[in-house]
């Protein structure tokens, strides 16, 4: 089965030189939720209008659901939600009109009950007669959301969908987000807050100056790049490291009273027998010691830092 996105070879490059985008190739499979991790101007906003059609390439071919972006525009964009960045709403319509209206915009018929389960499943429904104006930002991010699944779209794109949002937006949309995911949709999203894409993405990107730097299932990244950190609480503690640790990736902690090693879990020889042996011979006690695994936050920012 062909992926439900593809990108080849996209490049955007404005007047002024900048290149936002340079040269991007992706496969987003159907039914997967794809997180694009990024710092800020990395590229992920330009690279979600590209895909979406509303920021012209310089160069490249962008297919969603085997539509050209460029050639069969209507096409592709009928099968995209997108609920961007910024809050764009007509703050004089209710929300009821807002959404069933945005449906109709992309030629589905009216379909009041599908309307009525979306505003109830993003706790809107109580507020369906309200006119925006009179609504919350967190409501009306809500409205965004119910908008860009009015049409009932094949592809839902999420550019930083919970910035400044409270915690009870943040669960309604990521239930929403699973059970979307379980009936086919792709889901993309784009998120400062790493530990949702870590919760939430099967696959992740990252991309930084405008290139893709990997792209990797989430549990295959973590496994591959992540470490571990193994943490001693010693018995004493310590003014200085034993010289027979001269060299290792070790840190005194907590005044002197932790010991903190990182090691590669998938290397052949972790290096902890030897660690706990050295601090034998050099007469340093323990009274208890922990593991702990790298999270995705402590990849990103390496991977951001090694490409700088």
């Amino acid at each position: 089965m062909p992926p439900m996105i593809s990108c080849a070879r996209v490049v955007k490059r404005y007047a002024s030189g900048l290149l936002a985008l340079d040269a991007v190739d992706l496969a987003i499979e159907k039914g997967e939720i794809f997180a694009l991790l990024g710092p800020n101007g990395a590229g992920k906003t330009t690279l979600i209008g590209a895909i979406c059609g509303i920021v012209s390439m310089t160069s490249g071919k962008v297919l969603v659901g085997g539509h050209d972006v460029q050639s069969d525009f209507r096409a592709a964009r009928r099968m995209i939600g997108l609920v961007p960045q910024e809050i764009a709403l007509d703050i004089f319509s209710t929300v009821f009109t807002t959404v069933s209206y945005s449906r109709r915009l992309f030629g589905r018929p009216a379909d009041p009950a599908y309307v009525e389960r979306l505003l109830k499943e993003l706790a809107l429904w109580d507020k369906r007669n309200a006119r925006i104006v009179e609504l919350s930002g967190g409501m009306k991010r809500r409205v965004m959301i119910a908008k860009a699944l009015s049409h009932q779209p094949d592809v839902l794109f999420l550019d930083e969908p919970t910035a400044g949002v409270d915690v009870n937006l943040r669960r309604d949309m990521w239930a929403l987000v699973r059970r979307l995911r379980d009936e086919g949709v792709t889901v993309i999203l784009t998120t400062h807050y790493i530990e949702e894409a870590e919760a939430m993405a099967d696959r992740v990107g990252v991309i930084n100056k405008g290139r893709l730097l990997l792209v990797e299932d989430k549990e295959a990244l973590m496994r591959k790049l992540g470490k571990r950190r193994l943490t001693l609480r010693l018995h004493k503690p310590l003014a200085a490291l034993p010289a027979t640790l001269a060299g290792w990736p070790v840190a005194l902690e907590d005044q002197g009273l932790a010991l903190a090693y990182t090691f590669d879990a998938a290397a052949e020889d972790t290096g902890v027998p030897t660690l706990l042996r050295r601090l034998a011979e050099a007469e340093v006690d323990f009274t208890d010691l922990e593991t702990t695994a790298s999270s995705l936050e402590d990849i990103f920012v390496d991977l951001i830092g090694a490409a700088q």
